[in-house]
């Protein structure tokens, strides 16, 4: 897996016969449905094909709601900001954002040492201590009684642990790849702010249904206010609705729910203290788990469970107790999910993105950059004229493989789960609906070889890369029986666990106090390469 994949979104895809200067093979685009999915992707295109004379309008219903609730991304969205020159100091007021340097699990796992564990955004520190905690996994995997946790190893675990922000003073020039919790509904509104300042067109309809031409193409969106609109190419934004590609072309969506459970949520906020936290909290409850978001503002909480083990009203009582709201007025919102993708995201002249292409619950916040990555490479598929049909095969197959990667490594977090005080747990522990290449993952764990040369062969690391595997095995404490360990030998006990702990204490002071940085964001650096987290 290489950086690029991550930070550039390159499919590496041929740029038809055309070269930079080339004309887009679409000249009206129109954006169906608004939120944070509709923006940025009419964002990204615009960002190049504006420039090219392509007209780009966004249909936003003025009566659908978007769901608007505290939110986390992946580092990805950085990359966004920075590619449209958006400094962190207008838009992280604007949308009360924090930074975010990882998630931290707790109560997933039983096993005694692994209780919780903290799954880490990388840092250029971390080339210092990366090679030490894979050598301590891999020996502890074969059996040595090395220690393995993944707390001790990382930057960003330290930097959480002091509520210190993933920004350093200028003297210490070790950046961190970060990413950001925001207010959704706030969120939505600056990128349109942003997108209308950028020549994106805007027209408040409701789109009823779409029609469809001889050719198999969407030919016009019809709306509520009795308007005909025709484009060469739709983009659908229009949520687990998916009126278009769905409804209007009949592309079949692929349900994940044999294989991840969960299909419904409830969210509440919650004050939050003088003292921000720099990470999302993911507690695992009796049917499900609970995010703990900071803002500027409030926590964003919600608990996803799955409605086949427990009741909507059941799961907002046990949310209220976790939260210390059981007699609280705040109101709580409910959410459906629909888990999974359609079929071919990419149909004749029709993109779904967003909720429209697909969801793998919010577990670890990839529904946006999923999001960026479609719709950056399909720009730079437009800006090349490379509209073909194998490319269009291609471009579905990539993008769907990408898809389980991220289902698949969400998926290992409820497979390895210990917990054995509900029937939900139980039975997610017990669930063998597994693709084969997580198969071959878990076996090849377990047989003490190292995991990496299948992650790169599977393409599995299309989602997430090697370091977020070995995080997640370790961290949930997946090691023979500590009964069974025995002493490491000297080649396998070379590296000092006090050393390491030195390092990072001496590194993390150097890094601001979170409340501190989002008082006054620091002024963008260099965009950050991390090729060491993604080999």
């Amino acid at each position: 897996m290489t950086t690029a994949n991550i930070l550039d979104c390159s499919f590496n895809f041929p740029a038809g016969n055309g070269n930079s200067a080339t004309q887009p093979p679409v000249r009206r685009i129109a954006v169906v449905g608004g939120g944070t999915a509709g923006w940025m992707s009419a964002l990204i295109l615009a960002r190049t094909l504006i420039p090219k004379g392509v007209d780009i309008t966004l249909l936003e219903s003025p009566t659908v709601a978007t769901i608007g609730v505290g939110e986390g991304s992946t580092p990805l969205l950085r990359g966004f900001f920075d590619m449209l020159g958006i400094e962190e100091a207008e838009w992280m007021p604007a949308c009360h954002a924090t930074y975010k340097c990882g998630i931290s699990f707790e109560g997933w796992s039983t096993r005694p040492g692994f209780e919780h564990y903290f799954h880490p955004f990388p840092s250029m520190v971390d080339i210092m201590t990366m090679t030490q905690f894979i050598h301590n996994v891999e020996a502890r995997v074969r059996g040595a009684n090395l220690y393995a946790h993944p707390d001790r190893f990382f930057l960003a675990a330290r930097l959480v642990a002091e509520r210190r922000a993933p920004k350093s003073r200028e003297t210490f020039p070790f950046d961190v790849l970060h990413a950001y919790h925001f207010d959704a509904t706030l969120l939505g509104q600056f990128l349109h702010k942003k997108a209308l300042e950028r020549g994106i067109r805007y027209k408040s309809c409701h789109v009823t249904h779409a029609t469809v031409g001889a050719d198999g193409s969407i030919a016009s969106v019809r709306t509520r206010e009795g308007e005909t609109i025709t484009a060469d190419l739709y983009v659908d934004c229009t949520g687990f609705s998916a009126l278009l590609l769905e409804k209007a072309l009949g592309v079949p969506f692929v349900s994940y729910a044999d294989n991840l459970f969960n299909d419904a949520a409830v969210a509440i906020p919650s004050p939050i203290g003088a003292s921000i936290p720099s990470q999302t909290v993911s507690t695992a409850l009796k049917h499900g788990w609970v995010w703990k978001i900071p803002l500027t503002n409030r926590f964003g909480n919600g608990y996803v469970f799955s409605t086949q083990f427990c009741t909507p009203d059941a799961a907002e009582t046990e949310l209220r107790q976790h939260l210390g709201l059981l007699d609280s007025d705040v109101p709580a919102r409910h959410l459906k999910m629909r888990v999974g993708r359609v079929a071919r995201p990419w149909h004749a002249n029709c993109l779904a993105v967003g909720l429209a292409q697909g969801f793998v619950e919010p577990l670890e916040a990839t529904s946006l950059m999923v999001v960026q990555y479609m719709a950056q490479t399909f720009a730079e598929l437009l800006e090349g004229g490379a509209l073909t049909d194998d490319v269009r095969e291609r471009f579905n197959a990539r993008v769907n493989r990408n898809f389980e990667g991220i289902r698949d490594y969400i998926v290992t977090h409820y497979k390895t789960n210990s917990r054995t005080d509900t029937d939900y747990w139980r039975a997610n522990a017990a669930n063998m609906t597994l693709s084969d290449n997580l198969r071959k993952i878990y076996s090849t764990w377990r047989a003490g070889k190292s995991i990496v040369p299948g992650i790169r062969a599977q393409e599995i690391g299309q989602g997430y890369p090697v370091m977020s595997w070995f995080a997640i095995l370790s961290g949930m404490g997946i090691f023979p029986d500590p009964a069974s360990l025995r002493p490491p030998n000297a080649q396998e006990a070379r590296y000092s666990m006090s050393e390491i702990d030195e390092l990072l204490s001496r590194c993390v002071g150097n890094y601001l106090d979170h409340r501190e940085a989002l008082a006054e964001p620091p002024p963008p650096r260099k965009p950050l390469t991390l090729q060491l987290y993604f080999w």
